[in-house]
């Protein structure tokens, strides 16, 4: 028999210790079927496990380490398990699972369990030929797991974990498994990007590493029942929230908006958004509410805006039509490195060339982007319209200047800072123009990345001023939209001129 079938059996032994069913055998649902088997496959030594909040990720998890203490399918003399969460009260829950799962078995079994709470969470069985085993408790420290050799490691919530100390504990705990052959148990809602560590788990083959995520397509409507279900499978199982309080909550989440909207996202649908709300540009579904597969004419004059990209960055421009609030956006990179080498060291994937195969991304020279043959093929986007001006960073004014006399274009320019003063009319005058629908762009995967990682950092007066909210992360075209949607916002509010009319006297 299998460690798996063996684990499946034992889990279905245990009682449900809370709830409307508390006191009934578990029943495992299919989806926990599949994880307790690819988790305990003998080719694994790691499963990740990507599932919307509600659906039985800890208990689970937990009577698996309750079944690996006991010895149910592992013999290993001195088992030791470790639950490790980001503090010590998450790391409490799983505690308290397999605590509470403990309690319903056999008399014989429960008196050879020993319960401490104190200094730390702990759990010791000793087994009939006197050997004692033990289950731990940590916090995402990596300096208490240091010296462990674990036969069972459960991350618990490791999505959420601080980035410093997360990734010292993940490392102590990984390198610990190899002492034991032992296997490690990775479970989460998804991070909030796709450069955490957690997402790296889910989104890299890697040998001996099994990975289960319940994630639906990004970019859908927040109430959209197939999708819901893809992240929540255990609701058609009695698991966790109802189909019908999952749709009353996507309903007000929609209604509400912010913070609360953001936040159904990431927990209960398992999508990839950002769970700080209060300094993004603009949320996931603001954004998602100026895409449109109808684009409004190019009509009128055309604003430019440009981010001109440092040495071996993304460059990006932005056309805007005020006229009607039609929005292009188009970036490019350096040809060298490939695109693929740089969303793998972006944290991205094969983002990039995504983007290239839509038409949102190109590439120019080799490790820079060279600023007048790139202002040169801007211009020629655009040759047909009437351009109202380029609006840019005056950060970088002298090398821009030069680069349009090179390429011999002759076009207005308004130059903006990027800081809390003129960065801070121009965030706001692109949030109105958002919400007020004057800005209208076609399904872009450039601008809905750029817009994951657009923050807005405030001075004690209240002022914006863009920023990244990652280190990789790439806000050019964000950074080229704002600009031309202000200043296109700014010349839609002026007066018309009126010309005057020639008089004799």
């Amino acid at each position: 028999m299998t460690p798996a079938t063996k684990a499946i059996q034992f889990l279905e032994t245990l009682k449900i210790p809370e709830g409307p069913k508390a006191g009934q055998c578990l029943k495992l649902a299919p989806f926990q079927k599949k994880f307790v088997r690819g988790a305990l496959d003998l080719k694994n030594n790691i499963a990740v496990l990507s599932i919307g909040r509600g659906n039985a990720k800890t208990a689970l998890s937990s009577g698996i380490a309750l079944g690996s203490l006991l010895g149910e399918w592992d013999d290993q003399p001195r088992r030791e398990i470790v639950i490790a969460a980001r503090t010590r009260d998450q790391a409490r829950i799983a505690w308290e699972f397999v605590a509470s799962f403990a309690r319903f078995l056999p008399e014989d079994i429960q008196k050879r369990l020993t319960f401490r709470r104190s200094p730390r969470l702990e759990i010791e069985y000793e087994d009939e030929t006197g050997g004692s085993h033990f289950l731990r408790a940590i916090a995402a420290d990596g300096r208490s797991a240091l010296g462990s050799a674990p036969t069972l490691v459960l991350m618990d919530e490791r999505g959420h974990w601080a980035a410093d100390k997360g990734d010292d504990l993940e490392h102590a705990l990984l390198s610990g498994l190899g002492k034991r052959s032992g296997k490690a148990l990775i479970i989460s809602t998804s991070a909030a990007d796709d450069s955490h560590p957690f997402s790296i788990w889910c989104d890299s083959e890697q040998a001996g590493v099994y990975v289960q995520e319940h994630r639906p397509a990004p970019g859908l409507p927040v109430d959209d029942l197939e999708t819901l279900k893809i992240a929540n499978p255990g609701a058609k199982h009695g698991i966790g929230s109802s189909i019908d309080w999952l749709k009353a909550e996507a309903k007000r989440a929609s209604a509400r908006g912010g913070s609360t909207l953001n936040s159904f996202r990431l927990y209960n649908r398992n999508e990839r958004v950002s769970g700080e709300t209060r300094d993004l540009l603009l949320t996931l579904d603001e954004w998602l509410a100026c895409e449109t597969a109808n684009l409004p004419p190019r009509q009128g004059e055309c604003i430019i805006g440009i981010d001109l990209g440092g040495s071996a960055s993304m460059s990006a421009v932005a056309f805007y039509w005020p006229a009607t609030g039609r929005l292009e956006s188009l970036g490019t990179f350096p040809t060298s490195p490939t695109l693929g080498d740089r969303g793998a060291a972006d944290g991205v994937s094969g983002r990039y060339l995504e983007m290239q195969e839509r038409g949102e991304l190109n590439t120019l020279g080799d490790k820079t982007v060279p600023v007048s043959p790139w202002l040169r093929e801007v211009i020629d986007q655009v040759e047909d319209e009437r351009i109202g001006c380029i609006i840019a960073d005056r950060f970088k004014q002298a090398e821009f200047a030069e680069a349009l006399d090179q390429a011999g274009i002759r076009v207005p320019i308004v130059w903006r800072g990027m800081g809390f003063r003129d960065g801070g009319e121009d965030c706001e005058r692109f949030r109105r123009a958002a919400y007020d629908g004057r800005v209208k762009s076609r399904p872009s995967l450039l601008l809905r990345s750029a817009f994951a990682d657009a923050v807005c950092l405030r001075d004690p007066a209240n002022n914006l001023k863009l920023a990244k909210a990652r280190s990789t992360g790439r806000i050019d075209a964000v950074a080229a939209s704002v600009l031309a949607v202000a200043e296109g916002a700014r010349r839609m509010g002026r007066p018309a001129q009126k010309a005057r009319v020639a008089e004799w006297v």
